[in-house]
């Protein structure tokens, strides 16, 4: 067997702007594919979503590893790191079944508007993951994007709904996956992390199928949307994963903040959703403190590099 060898990972100016298209590409993909994703909620459940996400997914990325030239081939999809890269899949398929049961209920454009509390989330596990430490100003544009979130699900308003809090926890679990995907980089290919997410779905779906139903039995243009929402989002992870090893999180963070541009335009195309204007200030003060923490990690890296 062929072995894939470690990759050096480093903070290179070209990679990073390598990096920066492979993650906007992937954001791109991975909000198309929500279209698919919501319009197949419709008809059938979350668990059997991510059945139908696992099944083709999976297939499509060991269709495209086994197609590359090489001896390598599907091999590319073997983890060397077991235990983190299913410790990863297992987070992410919590975080896919907390914006699935999300969707039923809120537009695209909102759900994003809470996602983007992630790049925030991640300042605050730098702490114990990466043993970072976050200095005062970072400190107070952390409390103003939290704020933001605040304006957002002010309760009564238009965005307070049952599911927000689940989907509250599962966008932290993301965060953290994040941090993981740029890790695990290292030792895993882009196919390999793309690929056990969507495995993962499979039995997942089916242990949480007691608590997610399916709502009309067996219908075909689910099947089919979610076989759109699979195949498309696989991609997506696969390319993000890309951008995850050629750049670093602090580099790549601010472009989870264009998910409410597509997220935005699908919606209203689509299904017809006009975010609400507390959705939209609370969506920009999150994005602007957490651009404001991004600058400032810039700064702390520029500053190390000179000081030696």
């Amino acid at each position: 067997m062929t072995a894939v060898p470690r990759v050096v990972l480093r903070d290179d100016a070209q990679e990073a702007v390598r990096g920066i298209l492979f993650v906007a590409a992937g954001y791109a993909l991975m909000s198309s594919s929500d279209v698919a994703g919501k319009y197949a909620l419709g008809m059938t459940g979350v668990a059997e979503l991510m059945i139908w996400r696992g099944v083709f997914g999976g297939a499509a990325i060991l269709t495209l590893a086994s197609a590359q030239r090489g001896r390598v081939g599907w091999r590319v999809v073997i983890p060397v790191r077991w235990k983190m890269v299913l410790a990863r899949a297992l987070l992410s398929c919590f975080v896919s079944m907390t914006w699935f049961a999300a969707w039923r209920t809120m537009s695209l454009a909102d759900t994003y508007a809470i996602g983007f509390t992630a790049p925030l989330i991640m300042t605050v596990l730098a702490i114990p993951i990466l043993g970072e430490t976050i200095r005062w100003r970072r400190i107070i544009s952390t409390v103003v994007g939290f704020g933001g979130v605040l304006v957002m699900l002010q309760p009564g308003g238009d965005l307070w709904k049952p599911a927000v809090p689940l989907l509250m926890l599962g966008v932290v679990c993301m965060a953290y996956t994040r941090i993981m995907t740029r890790q695990l980089a290292a030792t895993e290919t882009p196919a390999c992390q793309a690929f056990w997410i969507t495995m993962v779905h499979i039995p997942f779906g089916l242990c949480v199928w007691p608590l997610f139903p399916s709502l009309h039995g067996f219908h075909w243009q689910a099947m089919a949307a979610g076989a759109a929402f699979g195949i498309i989002n696989s991609m997506g992870h696969w390319i993000f994963a890309r951008g995850y090893g050629l750049a670093p999180v602090s580099a790549l963070a601010p472009y989870e903040y264009t998910m409410l541009l597509w997220g935005g335009t699908w919606g209203f195309l689509v299904f017809g959703d006009v975010p609400a204007w507390s959705t939209l200030v609370g969506a920009v003060i999150v994005a602007t403190s957490g651009l404001y923490n991004l600058h400032r990690e810039r700064v702390r890296r520029r500053e190390v590099r000179l000081n030696g």
